[in-house]
């Protein structure tokens, strides 16, 4: 919020500088963002009249002008500004006088003929850029008098970045209330006597959604002069304030909006034929408005009408049709309490914003509207002239304000200071917050202009803040230091990233509401948890898993012609939980788990001269995962399955400790493709979780005995995998003592008749395993091994089915 420093201190003038002032107001809460003056330093500026001018002898841009600048003699000035007229009050820069940017202004001689100063554009006094010709002045400007008193140009800007609960000091009128309450200085709010009735002329209005509109009040003025000019001193506020002055009614209205805070409309009378009516709007209307957009409306957007035809966008903007110009004569003065929860977010659907929205959906003052009409028929009435007809005021529907109640023994405990009853009473009084005590509690009944008050904890900050943050003395927080020791078993986030980061692969953070085809075609959702209101309109879902935004950024690198990328990205994502029943109720709890999710593409290691360029597959990406999860990777499982993200024949799912921990594979084709990537990515995603415990290692003594190595090789039928085979031998050891010499069992061959295969037949694989075994405290003889071969040969017999390989 932008206004000049004099405008607030014609409401309230406390005994302190610009600095101190700005202050004050930020430390109370009313954030100063930036003062700046309102024109540069520059001294020795007066105003001059022209009297006379003539041609320059020896230039045909340059006349000579004799000047009267109150001094009793007349100067003689050359100046070449093509609007230099005789009459003419502009601004002089005499003998002596400093120019913003130091330039110092002495005698001079122009071809030829003396100048005792230099008349001066607005841009040459950093008033502005216009430099066409010179600053003109009002008519009755008075020689000699200085610019900087008659422009007011020592004034200061004050910039004011409001939170968005202070709704109440989006005007001069609410900052004066809060200075006047810190400062102790008065108010002095603008007594207006109303002015008199002469017309008995009404204009119906049948307002039909009072959950849009809760007080409506307007009256008909005839007879105004559209065509007259803005006030001087009302135009240079509105400039100040950032307002560009555009005619007498509508700089009016502006006005009133930035003094008193009160948002209104005034439409042309000639207009509207069948009185007004406010309503929501209809499915498919249209309208027009005052910045020339036309917006499709939905039925959750006010609007007011007249019979058909669409006058307003109630709350937000006014419509083009019924807009006063130059040739109005006739008006309708409106002022309404919009409901903020009838107009928050609907200007930014149409993508703009208003000054009125800006106000309406934080909430505006409901008490004042008759009285600050009022107010703005005074000014119209003596400005355009014109005569009034009377105030119609409905009330249909406004705020209840409750009471709230503080007690004074937590607001000593959250502010950390012994505040006394009396010194809260005082603050109270001083914000005009109405109060009953009762005992050590405060009962406030909210004023119709503060929307902010509605738990004990806005009573609180209410006391901080008038009370002084700085007051509040520095006392560090007390509190027992117990030194806890982290479990060593237990992996954070940050280790796992550190570990998945040393194998190559670079951290990304991802939005984690997403598109919802991404939810369809990667997780297999068709029910994701939806945004009510989405950032983008593609980003409308949250997601379940993380392969999509890691899908997306390879392709992101892959079109920005990166050949190898590597990226990982630990967060959560949300799925809907089973119902909670909580007796009549039933609730639908959301589900956030951590996961981790890895994505390789393009080549396995980065290109060199001593490796062939080989692109990363299923194995790469499992040794990285094996790699994370250390000594567990013993127990981990890939199990053959199908995932809507993946490669139907090159999917697993991954268990780990006989538990589903999550997924690995190659993308789908289909993705693939869709993606237009030259090859298919590899990922995993598995629960944070499952794989943040690790078993503590333990030590054991190395046996002294040399290890005696076997191999084994078996056929086996189609759809028996080498995984089962390993588990059921796993499962013979653990459960027979004598198996306890088998240290280590890897696969090394793996043969199939490529004939039968390439016939489309399902042959019989072949499948080498050797086996380490050793004892710990004696030399295995060769029937002890026998025996342990034969036992494993047997279970995968009994089991499997399979046939030992001659």
């Amino acid at each position: 919020m932008l206004f000049p420093e004099s405008w607030l201190r014609s409401f309230t003038d406390p005994d302190l500088t610009t600095d101190a002032l700005s202050h004050q107001l930020t430390m109370a809460g009313l954030e100063v963002e930036e003062t700046q003056p309102v024109a540069p330093p520059f001294s020795g500026i007066v105003v001059a009249h022209i009297t006379d001018i003539a041609s320059h002898p020896d230039a045909d841009k340059l006349r000579v002008c004799q000047v009267d600048d109150g001094s009793g003699t007349p100067l003689q000035i050359v100046c070449g500004a093509p609007n230099a007229a005789a009459g003419l009050k502009v601004p002089l820069a005499r003998i002596g006088a400093v120019l913003p940017g130091g330039m110092k202004i002495g005698k001079a001689k122009m071809r030829g003929v003396e100048s005792f100063g230099m008349l001066c554009s607005a841009r040459e006094l950093g008033l502005s850029q216009d430099h066409a010709g010179l600053l003109e002045l009002a008519a009755d400007a008075q020689p000699g008098q200085s610019l900087r008193d008659l422009l007011d140009l020592d004034d200061t800007l004050f910039t004011l970045k409001l939170t968005p609960n202070r709704a109440d000091c989006l005007s001069i009128l609410g900052v004066a209330r809060e200075v006047a309450a810190l400062t102790g200085a008065p108010l002095r709010r603008p007594q207006v006597t109303p002015v008199p009735v002469t017309l008995a002329d009404r204009l119906p209005v049948d307002v039909q959604a009072a959950d849009l509109c809760g007080r409506f009040a307007g009256r008909v003025i005839r007879g105004v002069n559209a065509r007259a000019q803005t006030p001087a001193w009302m135009k240079s506020r509105l400039e100040r304030a950032g307002q560009r002055s555009i005619s007498a009614l509508v700089d009016i209205s502006n006005y009133i909006m930035l003094e008193l805070g009160r948002p209104t409309h005034v439409f042309d009378l000639k207009t509207i034929s069948q009185g007004l009516t406010v309503r929501w709007a209809r499915e498919g209307e249209t309208l027009k408005l005052l910045n020339e957009q036309t917006v499709s409306l939905q039925p959750d957007v006010g609007v007011i009408a007249s019979g058909d035809q669409l006058e307003s966008l109630a709350g937000i903007m006014g419509g083009d049709a019924s807009a006063v110009t130059l040739d109005t004569t006739d008006i309708y003065l409106e002022g309404a309490f919009w409901w903020p929860e009838a107009i928050m977010g609907r200007a930014r659907r149409f993508k703009f914003s208003s000054e009125a929205s800006h106000r309406f959906e934080r909430g505006v003052d409901f008490a004042n509207i008759p009285e600050d009409l009022e107010v703005m028929t005074r000014m119209i009435v003596d400005i355009c002239g014109g005569e009034v007809g009377p105030l119609d005021d409905q009330i249909l529907n406004l705020p209840s304000r409750n009471p709230v109640e503080l007690r004074l023994d937590r607001c000593r405990r959250v502010l950390g200071i012994d505040v006394s009853q009396s010194q809260v009473e005082d603050i109270f009084s001083r914000l005009n917050l109405p109060f009953e005590v009762s005992g050590n509690v405060f009962r406030v009944s909210p004023p119709s202009y503060r929307f902010d008050l509605s738990i004990e904890e806005d009573l609180i900050e209410e006391v901080a803040r008038v009370y002084g943050f700085e007051q509040i003395p520095d006392v560090a927080p007390m509190a027992p230091a117990v030194m806890t020791a982290a479990p060593e078993a237990r992996h954070g986030p940050h280790l796992l990233r550190e570990r998945i980061a040393a194998r190559d692969y670079q951290e990304v953070i991802n939005f984690s509401f997403v598109e919802e085809t991404w939810e369809h075609n990667y997780a297999g959702n068709t029910d994701p948890i939806r945004l009510l209101n989405p950032i983008a309109s593609q980003l409308a879902v949250m997601r379940s898993s993380l392969i999509g935004g890691l899908l997306a950024n390879i392709r992101h690198n892959a079109n920005r012609k990166q050949s190898r990328v590597r990226v990982f990205e630990l967060g959560r994502v949300f799925a809907r939980d089973a119902a909670v029943s909580d007796g009549d109720l039933t609730v639908k709890g959301v589900n956030q788990p951590q996961r981790l999710a890895v994505a390789a593409w393009g080549p396995a290691a980065p290109e060199q001269w001593g490796v062939p360029v080989r692109q990363v597959d299923f194995y790469d990406v499992k040794s990285d995962l094996e790699a994370l999860l250390g000594t567990r990777a013993a127990t981990l499982v890939c199990e053959a399955a199908e995932h809507p993200a993946l490669h139907p024949g090159r999917a697993a799912r991954l268990v780990l400790d006989g538990k589903p921990i999550g997924w690995l594979g190659e993308v789908h084709p289909r993705w693939v493709q869709q993606l237009e990537l030259a090859h298919a990515p590899v990922v995993f995603e598995v629960d944070v979780e499952a794989i943040s415990v690790s078993p503590m290692p333990a030590p054991t003594e190395l046996s002294r005995q040399p290890i005696v190595i076997r191999d084994l090789a078996v056929w086996i039928g189609a759809g028996v995998a080498y995984g089962d085979l390993l588990h059921t031998l796993r499962q013979a050891i653990s459960a027979d003592p004598k198996l306890a010499i088998v240290k280590d069992i890897r696969l090394f061959d793996v043969w199939r008749d490529k004939n039968a295969v390439q016939a489309g037949q399902s042959p019989e694989t072949s499948l080498a395993l050797r086996f380490w075994l050793q004892d710990a405290d004696v030399t295995l003889d060769d029937a002890q091994v026998e025996a342990c071969m034969a036992t494993l040969l047997d279970a995968l017999v009994k089991v499997h089915g399979v046939r030992q390989r001659a």
